[in-house]
């Protein structure tokens, strides 16, 4: 094929969609090779196999009195841009799963299914590969299928090399055993549990002190934390379904917060009436290595790091007085540490941090 350029014929070839960008044949055998690790995910309320247009779920709702379904919709953030640079994507995939898990288990839902995005500038079979393996992995531990996908090569939205991570659950709770805080009452202890590092959020400010402050690179080794940066930093975002839901089943819960984005002041009072506080005991629990040297490095106040990071309790539990020690005690049996770490008390919707007594 020819075209004109001034008084020049121009030879040019035909064009593909590879050569614009797109390689379906790498999308295609990435995701061919990734089917057994997603058939390993079916429960047996999947219907059909994988690649059809829609995924096919029947539930059994049979020993529920009112079924309610609960959805949510999260990403990675850039935590993904740690994963890129250091060449790991399984581990994000995992933390995709697990806060979604999260999210609908503090309404006290367990999680039936799941569809995943991603997105790449330009598709590389072993990133994707990795991701799905990532995702099929915490699906398969929290008992949730991972049902459907999109696979995406977007030139000239994602430089090559970027990427971009998000999905959805779909979980259920039976409507009496719902979670949503309307009986919490001044009194009531706050419970956290442990988080596993900082999860999927603060990353762009921790980035900042490890890559910008402190010039590390993500093989560097950080002596205090006996690890290197990627290490640290993409450990994986734990889910607390486990050692939790046999708590909403007993009835032995009146909320519960995951503490993400926001840390404490924004994820406490979405879960609170109107006319409660949280009281935050800042000094209750001992601080991970991890948010030291973050906090250090980057001389960031308290309000700062309890605003953004976790700073190492991931889930807020919310219980009667009456009984948190049984609650201490049922989640020691799992090997579950919780700590008290504050009080509701009379207020209107608001977090207070400070010093216990």
């Amino acid at each position: 094929m020819a075209a004109t350029k001034g008084s020049v014929i121009v030879e040019q070839k035909p064009l593909t969609y590879r050569a614009a960008g797109v390689d379906i044949d790498t999308k295609m055998s990435a995701i061919g090779r990734s089917r057994e690790r997603i058939r390993e995910t079916f429960t047996p309320a999947v219907l059909g196999d994988v690649g059809g247009f829609g995924g096919l779920f029947r539930p059994d709702f049979s020993g529920m009195t009112d079924p309610v379904l609960v959805g949510s919709t999260d990403g990675v953030g850039t935590k993904i841009k740690v994963a890129a640079e250091a060449g790991i994507y399984d581990t994000v995939g995992q933390d995709l799963v697990n806060h979604c898990v999260n999210d609908i288990l503090v309404q006290g839902a367990r999680p039936l299914f799941f569809l995943d995005y991603i997105a790449m500038g330009r598709l590389v079979s072993e990133a994707v590969e990795g991701l799905i393996s990532g995702l099929a992995t915490a699906c398969r531990e929290n008992g949730c299928a991972l049902l459907g996908g999109e696979t995406a090569e977007m030139p000239g939205i994602y430089a090559a090399g970027d990427f971009d991570l998000a999905g959805t659950i779909v979980g259920v709770v039976d409507r009496p055993l719902l979670l949503d805080g309307a009986g919490v009452t001044p009194g009531d202890v706050l419970l956290g549990l442990a988080s596993s590092g900082l999860h999927t959020n603060g990353y762009s400010l921790a980035r900042k002190v490890f890559f910008e402050r402190l010039r590390l690179r993500p093989d560097s080794l950080v002596p205090e934390l006996g690890q290197t940066v990627a290490g640290a930093l993409l450990a994986v975002h734990r889910s607390y379904l486990a050692p939790v839901l046999p708590l909403v089943e007993s009835r032995s819960l009146k909320a519960m917060a995951h503490i993400t984005g926001g840390g404490f002041r924004d994820n406490i009072p979405r879960v609170l009436p109107a006319d409660v506080d949280a009281e935050v005991w800042m000094d209750s629990w001992d601080r991970p290595p991890l948010f030291r040297v973050i906090q250090e490095a980057g001389q960031i106040d308290d309000e700062e790091m309890l605003r953004v990071f976790n700073c190492g309790i991931g889930l807020v539990l919310v219980v009667g007085q009456e009984s948190a020690a049984g609650v201490v005690a049922a989640l020691a049996r799992t090997g579950e540490k919780a700590v008290e770490i504050g009080r509701i008390t009379q207020g209107t919707r608001t977090v207070r941090l400070k010093k216990r007594g």
